[in-house]
C-alpha cells in the first residue's frame, strides 16, 4: 500500500495515536521534571553552578540543535524505525542518567537524551501526519499530540516531587523504561512504516551547517536570559547568523536538501510558523515567570505550584481537541486569530496582577495556555499540511525547531525584561553588606536568600517590584500575541475549513503490521 491509509480513521490508527502520545508526554516530563529534583540531585553528586544550569539546559539544548537533522533522517530510513532507535536509546540513557556517579556523567547523559529525544518529536509527528488519510481526523489527532507534551510538561514538576518523597533522584529518569519498551514492543502491531523513496544522499555537511546555525542560537537566548546581552551572547548569534547563512545557500543548490527551503514559499506555512515562533515566545516566557510568581511571591511550595497548573493544563486540552472540530466549519485562520483575541484577556490579568492574585494569576494562565492549545494544533497541522507527503519528516522537525526556540526566546526575553524592571525598582535597604545588598538589588530570589537580613517590609517590596516585572512583560507578551492573531486573520483566511481527505502521495512507501517496513 502506497501513502496514507485510506478512508476515515479506525482503531489502529486511534491506537497507535494513543501508543505515540506515551513518548510525547515522556519528552515533556523530561523538560520539568528536575525542577523538584534538583536540589536532591546537587546534594549527592555536588555540582557546581555552571554544571547545574548544564544539567538543566543540556536535554532542551540538543533536542533543539538535532531536529531538522532526525527529521530528514527519519523521511530516509523510515519514520516508524527512527521511532523505534530513538525510544530505546532514551530508555538506555535514561539507565545511565538515573545512576550517574558524577556531575558530568550526568551532563553527558542529558546531552546524549537531548539526541535521542529529537529522534522522538519529528517521528511521532510525522507519523500521525501520514497515518491519517482524512484530514478532519489527522487534525484531532495532532491536537491530541500537542497537548500530550504541554500535559507531560505541567505534570513534571508534581511527577518529581512525588518520586523523591519515596525514592532517590534517580528514580525520575527510570520513568522512560516502562514506556520505552511498550513504545518498541507496540509499534511493529499499531504503527506503519514511511519512508521517502529516492531520498537522495544524505548531506553530512549540512548536518553540520544546521547544528552550527542552531545551538549557538540556543546558547544566546539561554545565556542572555541570564547574563543580558553581553560579549558571549552576540559571537554567538554572529556565528549562528553567519552558519544559517552558509547552511540556506547550500541548500538551495542541493538535489537532496537536508531542508528543503522551496517549503518557505508556501504562505499559509511560513505564517504559521511565524505564529507559533511569536506564541510559544509569549507562553514559554510567562509560563516561567508565572510559576516563579507563585514560588517566589506566593511563597507556594514547587509541588503546590505544579498543582496550580493543573487548570491552564485543562484549558490547553479543550483548545487543543475542540480548535480542530470547530475548523470543520470555520477556516483554521480565523480560529487560531479568534482564540489568540480570547487568550489575551489572559495576558490583560496577569498585566493587572498584584501581590496575593493567585487566583486572577491562574485564570490568566489558563486564558494564555487556551490560545496556546489552539496554534499547537492548528498551526502544526497547516506546517505538516503544506509540506508535500515525502518531507513531512522535515517540516515536522522544522515545527518542533521553530517552538523550542520560541520558548527559549520567551524565558531569554521576558525573563530579562522582568528582571530589568525589577532591578530598575528596588534599591538595597541601608545596613546590608555589600555582598547581601547586591543579592537583594540583582533579582528576587536573591533577596529571598537574605530574607533573614532585611527590614520588614523590603522583601514585600522586593515581591511587588518583581511582579511590577511580570505586568510588563505580560503587556508586551500581549502586544506580539495580538500581532500575531491579526496575521492569523489575514493570511491564514484562505486556508479552508478542515475537511476531506488528504491527497494519496506516490513518493511514499508505507506498510502496515507485524515485523515490515524495512
Amino acid at each position: 500500500m502506497a501513502g496514507r491509509r485510506a478512508g476515515r480513521a479506525g482503531w489502529r490508527e486511534w491506537s497507535g495515536v494513543g501508543l505515540l502520545a506515551l513518548p510525547t508526554m515522556l519528552l515533556g516530563l523530561d523538560v520539568t521534571v528536575l525542577y523538584l529534583v534538583l536540589p536532591r540531585l546537587a546534594a549527592d553528586l555536588e555540582p557546581t553552578a555552571a554544571e547545574s544550569l548544564w544539567i538543566m539546559d543540556a536535554y532542551g539544548f540538543f533536542i533543539a540543535g538535532f531536529l531538522i537533522t532526525m527529521g530528514t533522517l527519519g523521511d530516509r530510513i523510515g519514520r516508524r524505525r527512527l521511532l523505534v532507535i530513538g525510544v530505546v536509546a532514551f530508555g538506555a540513557v535514561s539507565v545511565l542518567a538515573a545512576f550517574a556517579p558524577s556531575a558530568g556523567w550526568l551532563i553527558a547523559a542529558r546531552a546524549l537524551l537531548g539526541v535521542a529525544g529529537a529522534t522522538l518529536m519529528p517521528s511521532t509527528l510525522s507519523l500521525i501526519s501520514n497515518m491519517f488519510a482524512d484530514a478532519r481526523d489527522r487534525a484531532v489527532a495532532i491536537g491530541v499530540w500537542a497537548t500530550m507534551f504541554a500535559l507531560g510538561m505541567a505534570a513534571g514538576p508534581v511527577v518529581g516531587g512525588a518520586l523523591i518523597a519515596h525514592l532517590w533522584w534517580g528514580a525520575a529518569f527510570l520513568i522512560a523504561v516502562p514506556v520505552a519498551v511498550l513504545v518498541a514492543a507496540g509499534a511493529p502491531w499499531l504503527l506503519p512504516e514511511f519512508r521517502t523513496r529516492d531520498a537522495g544522499r544524505f548531506d553530512l555537511p549540512s548536518v553540520g551547517l544546521s547544528l552550527a546555525a542552531i545551538l549557538p542560537a540556543v546558547y544566546a537566548v539561554k545565556h542572555a536570559a541570564g547574563h543580558g546581552l553581553d560579549a558571549q551572547t552576540l559571537l554567538a548569534v554572529v556565528l549562528a547568523a553567519g552558519a544559517a547563512v552558509v547552511f540556506v545557500r547550500r541548500q538551495l543548490r542541493l538535489e537532496a536538501p537536508l531542508l528543503d527551503m522551496r517549503l518557505f514559499a508556501d504562505r499559509a506555512f511560513s505564517a504559521a510558523l511565524s505564529v507559533l515562533l511569536v506564541g510559544l515566545v509569549g507562553v514559554g516566557g510567562v509560563m516561567f515567570m508565572v510559576t516563579q510568581y507563585l514560588q517566589l511571591v506566593e511563597g507556594l511550595s514547587p509541588t503546590a505550584a505544579g498543582l496550580l497548573m493543573g487548570p491552564p493544563a485543562l484549558a490547553m486540552l479543550v483548545a487543543a481537541i475542540g480548535a480542530p472540530l470547530l475548523a470543520r466549519v470555520v477556516p483554521p485562520g480565523t480560529v487560531m486569530a479568534g482564540t489568540l483575541a480570547v487568550s489575551l484577556l489572559g495576558y490583560a490579568l496577569l498585566a493587572l496582577a498584584g501581590t496575593g492574585s493567585t487566583p486572577s494569576v491562574v485564570v490568566g494562565f489558563a486564558f494564555v495556555y487556551l490560545g496556546l492549545g489552539a496554534i499547537a494544533a492548528l498551526g502544526t497541522d497547516i506546517v505538516v499540511g503544506a509540506a508535500p507527503p515525502e518531507k513531512s519528516g522535515s517540516a515536522a522537525a522544522l515545527s518542533e525547531t521553530v517552538q523550542e526556540l520560541g520558548v527559549a526566546a520567551g524565558v531569554a526575553l521576558l525573563g530579562s525584561l522582568t528582571t530589568a524592571v525589577y532591578r530598575a525598582a528596588v534599591e538595597a535597604p541601608a545596613g546590608l553588606s555589600a555582598a547581601a545588598a547586591a543579592a537583594f538589588t540583582d533579582s528576587l530570589s536573591g533577596a529571598l536568600s537574605v530574607a533573614d537580613l532585611l527590614p520588614a517590609d523590603a522583601l514585600g517590596h522586593a515581591q511587588a517590584a518583581f511582579t511590577g516585572g511580570l505586568n510588563t512583560a505580560s503587556v508586551v507578551a500581549g502586544t506580539a500575541i495580538a500581532a500575531a492573531s491579526v496575521v492569523c486573520f489575514t493570511t491564514l483566511r484562505h486556508v479552508r475549513p478542515i475537511s476531506g481527505a488528504a491527497p494519496e502521495p506516490e513518493s511514499v512507501a508505507s506498510t502496515h503490521g507485524r515485523g515490515d517496513g524495512h
